[in-house]
């Protein structure tokens, strides 16, 4: 199997999976027990939120692991909405978000809340001009994803947080795309709220992260136990916490060396694919987006048809985001982007991770080629 689907989860770091193991056998205390196993397991949860706060340039103490990061994204979205549930609150996001986001505006509209939703250009960039025009009198939150997880393009982050520096709204990025790629810095971005999940940097799956600015507010997501600063009660996920700590660091101290053999791969797809196939495209932004993403456009071919041709070669590749691809809709990232439906159907999204090689960059431009042609030829 080759697996090229690593937007939508990564193989666990065998460092990460050696690191969590004893949580789940010798060291399986509950952290909130006074005895010595479950004073240990508080430790390693407590070590493990050091390990993510320095990855991202917070402090420990601004650190909340969740479940994943819909999870997280929701309880920002609802926070704000309870926070103000006497008032009109407006809220700004883009139109590429992350289901996790879109589907909880759409929940939040249906109780009152505006949401602005926010074009993109063609290349999947959100104007922060844009931004800047759409604030009204009683927007209390900006929400935008750092990176997009269907193209890859970066948002302008920084300067959207510059933007709203020393103004009463919230701003919350979804970094869970980008955390463990490329450089993340909570302070730099000037972000009250910032979400992340590990099964996207070879962390365990069911464990995700949600920063919160020290002087920003959080209402409790769940009521019982005082875990997590009392904001989210239940025992905790001791040992996916402790590969997540694990994994941010490993892949932070490998981001350099691992994005400059992504991006050697991603370029030499594209130019493999494209010196057989010129009529190729690329979705989005073809130099400003994450390492190891690329979307490609086969225009009147069906992008799902491709990637099952590809499957019985046992090569795993996507036609959208994982938690958009059972709906059979065409992709809303893409739409966005200005294309019609059936270009939208007709493409394909690439994601390697540390794991892929450059032979299995050759195997997929072959089959990807080899599966075009297959469906021309049997018009």
């Amino acid at each position: 199997m080759i697996y090229a689907d690593n937007a939508a989860t990564t193989k666990i770091s065998k460092l990460a999976l050696e690191k969590m193991l004893p949580y789940l056998q010798e060291q399986y205390g509950n952290a909130s027990s006074q005895y010595s196993l479950g004073t240990k397991a508080k430790r390693a949860i407590e070590t493990a939120r050091q390990r993510v706060a320095t990855a991202i340039g917070a402090e420990a103490s601004e650190i909340i692991f969740t479940s994943g990061g819909s999870e997280s994204n929701n309880w920002v979205l609802r926070n704000v909405a309870e926070a103000y549930h006497k008032e009109t609150v407006h809220i700004i996001t883009s139109s590429i978000e992350h289901p996790g986001i879109l589907n909880a505006c759409h929940a939040l509209e249906l109780n009152g809340i505006e949401v602005t939703y926010l074009p993109v250009d063609s290349n999947g960039c959100i104007s922060v001009v844009d931004v800047e025009a759409s604030i009204k009198p009683n927007t209390k939150l900006v929400s935008i994803m750092l990176a997009n997880n269907e193209i890859g393009t970066i948002q302008p982050i920084a300067e959207i947080g510059e933007l709203l520096h020393d103004r009463d709204i919230l701003f919350h990025t979804d970094a869970v795309q980008a955390v463990g790629h490329i450089p993340v810095n909570v302070n730099e971005l000037r972000v009250d709220f910032l979400t992340a999940s590990a099964h996207k940097f070879n962390g365990a799956k069911g464990t995700g992260i949600l920063y919160k600015q020290t002087k920003s507010t959080l209402s409790p997501l769940i009521f019982g136990g005082e875990q997590e600063y009392g904001l989210r009660a239940g025992t905790e996920n001791v040992a996916g916490i402790v590969a997540a700590g694990y994994a941010i660091e490993e892949s932070v101290m490998t981001m350099r060396e691992t994005a400059s053999m992504l991006n050697f791969m991603i370029d030499a797809t594209i130019k493999g694919i494209r010196a057989q196939i010129p009529a190729m495209r690329v979705n989005g932004n073809d130099a400003n987006r994450l390492p190891g993403i690329v979307n490609l456009c086969f225009e009147g071919v069906s992008g799902e048809a491709l990637m099952h041709l590809l499957d019985l070669k046992g090569i795993c590749v996507s036609t959208s985001s994982a938690c958009s691809s059972g709906n059979n809709e065409p992709s809303h990232v893409l739409l966005a982007l200005g294309m019609n439906e059936q270009q939208a159907k007709s493409s394909l999204r690439l994601s390697y991770g540390r794991y892929n090689t450059i032979d299995e960059t050759k195997a997929i431009i072959s089959a990807v080629c080899d599966a075009y042609s297959k469906i021309i030829t049997s018009r």
